[in-house]
């Protein structure tokens, strides 16, 4: 039985869909991480990462901005439609 593919949120394209697997760190960041309902085993949903900038995503019918240092922290396992 193989593994699913994860990667960093950062890697995501607008329009996928993934589920959270781990946040990696620690301090206050992820306390507020969690209080925006981004925890391990929701469903998130890329609107725009184009390259640049803060990628915006959709967490349990609220769009949030995560910035891409953020993203890089955040493991997902991509969800195919």
């Amino acid at each position: 039985m193989s593994t699913p593919r994860q990667i960093t949120l950062e890697q995501m394209p607008s329009g996928s869909r993934g589920r959270v697997v781990e946040i990696i760190g620690r301090g206050g960041w992820i306390y507020r991480l969690y209080q925006m309902g981004l925890t391990p085993g929701v469903t998130v949903d890329v609107v725009m990462n184009i390259g640049r900038g803060p990628i915006i995503i959709r967490v349990m019918g609220v769009e949030i901005a995560i910035g891409r240092g953020i993203a890089r922290r955040i493991i997902v396992e991509p969800i195919n439609p």
